[in-house]
């Protein structure tokens, strides 16, 4: 099998074709190998292979669902043992894990082969993937453009045909940004549907979840199957799911949804007449099918939860460094980090304890909210991206603002919270739908369904009620069989 033979399957097609003996994992193997060097130069995916190591594992793989399928993993968080961990940061380029994380052993169990990790942000921050440690990540529709973030790197190499499914993460809309940026499909779980403890299952509070990018639905639906789970010491969880995610994939279930739909930013950002072009495509065909679609605001102040979201994003960094200058038994200085992990850092100096607790109880006032909401719409559909993708360097601050966000500490607490509000609202002004169900704990996806005026992907994201993404599934994958899903591998 070669390079181009490879990329048009998803990984339910390569391991199906390794179980009929049609081709070897080695194939496999040679051909993302051979991807990576047609197209890494170029895109800066992967930022580590481990090509001798993956041959040796693929020797002596399970007998699994996925087996000898290669996968790619975030350097984040998706701990590969005997490999460096960097989570995009200059500070941990040095920095070898002796044991892989839960989730990426619940992967190796599942039969696939981790052949490298993907680029990311430093700490996960941003919705872009340009760090200082290696440099910026390049989209595969347009190399001038970003990928998107924090899962960039894994997007663009799922897009680009490197692997058809890479790990991922979601935050604030790390795994559905990147999607809507490079035309793949992305979900984020339910809050606890994916716990990728034991002892680390309070990821931003719980904001943040670990999962995959895919370039067809049923690797989602599939992978969800085998990845939920109830950890008893987990922080949160999330009932089983009884039935099959890929058994509503396969069938096509096509049951009649109430579905809301909005274009309206929820920080009262404009968007773009691509990202509502997007939308309106997709509204008017599900009218068509015979859904129940009806325009309509949710009852969230999205002002005041990213306020909310950005007090926990500066306590979690500032725990974060702390934790770091404990083990390298030093001081960490502004110039260790990027300029947006120094206001995070020092603005979380002066969340007090109280300031914290309030910000957690204003994600459950949006989750009683929403769930209300949801009493009557079964779905609600917005852009995932209010913009195509930014270019490379566009949403980097210039050397007038980095001066500025440096002498943070000169500033009061409650200017040093503006002051993040401010420096992330360039980015958040492309991406301002995705951060909510982060908040509240329910799923969402993101689905490829349109192509800007510059050529480029714009993608719809679907919201549904905790515990729902069967609904999604169902959803998506009747999308997916028309003209209205974007594929570029056919």
């Amino acid at each position: 099998m070669n390079s181009k033979e490879y990329q048009r399957f998803d990984a339910i097609d390569l391991a199906t074709l390794i179980k009929k003996r049609e081709v070897s994992s080695q194939e496999l193997l040679d051909a993302a190998f051979q991807r990576i060097d047609e197209v890494n130069g170029e895109l800066n995916a992967v930022v580590r292979s481990r090509k001798k190591k993956t041959y040796e594992e693929a020797k002596k793989l399970p007998t699994a669902p996925f087996s000898g399928v290669p996968i790619l993993l975030k350097d984040i968080s998706q701990a590969i043992r005997g490999e460096v961990l960097s989570s995009g940061s200059k500070l941990l380029k040095q920095n070898i894990v002796t044991h892989d994380s839960n989730f990426t052993a619940r992967l190796k169990q599942l039969g696939f082969l981790p052949i490298g990790q993907t680029n990311t942000p430093e700490f996960g921050l941003k919705n872009i993937t340009e760090p200082e440690a290696y440099g910026a990540t390049r989209n595969p529709w347009n190399l001038e453009h970003s990928p998107g973030g924090s899962s960039g790197g894994a997007a663009a190499a799922v897009a680009s045909g490197i692997v058809p499914v890479a790990g991922a993460s979601d935050g604030g809309g790390s795994i559905r940004i990147p999607a809507a940026f490079t035309g793949l499909f992305g979900l984020k779980p339910t809050r606890g549907r994916t716990p990728v403890g034991p002892g680390t299952g309070r990821q931003w509070q719980g904001a943040s979840i670990d999962f995959v990018l895919t370039k067809s639905v049923r690797d989602s639906a599939a992978l969800l199957d085998h990845m939920q789970t109830v950890q008893p010491e987990a922080a949160f969880q999330t009932p089983l799911f009884e039935e099959s995610y890929l058994d509503i994939v396969n069938r096509r279930v096509s049951q009649k949804f109430r579905i809301g739909f909005s274009n309206d930013s929820p920080v009262g950002t404009p968007v773009g007449e691509d990202a509502k072009m997007a939308v309106s495509r997709v509204v008017q065909w599900l009218a068509k099918e015979g859904h129940e679609v009806e325009e309509c605001s949710i009852p969230v102040n999205g002002y005041h939860l990213m306020k909310h979201y950005y007090k926990m994003n500066a306590g979690e960094m500032n725990r974060v460094i702390i934790g770091m200058e404990q083990v390298l038994q030093r001081e960490i200085t502004a110039n260790d980090v990027d300029p947006f992990t120094w206001v995070l850092h020092q603005t979380g100096k002066n969340i007090s304890a109280a300031m914290y607790s309030e910000s957690l109880s204003g994600w459950d006032q949006a989750a009683e909210q929403v769930t209300g909401f949801h009493n009557k719409y079964d779905l609600f559909i917005t852009p995932t991206n209010a913009y195509p993708a930014p270019k490379i360097g566009e949403l980097n601050p210039s050397e007038k603002e980095v001066e500025r966000l440096l002498k943070v500490d000169e500033q009061s607490p409650v200017d040093q919270q503006k002051l993040v509000y401010d420096m992330f609202l360039p980015s958040l002004t492309y991406t301002p739908f995705t951060q909510l169900a982060n908040l509240t704990g329910q799923p969402a996806i993101n689905m490829p369904v349109h192509l800007s005026q510059s050529r480029l992907p714009m993608g719809v994201q679907v919201m549904a009620p905790k515990g729902r993404e069967d609904l999604l599934f169902q959803l998506a994958a009747q999308i997916e069989q028309s003209d209205l899903w974007l594929n570029p591998f056919n």
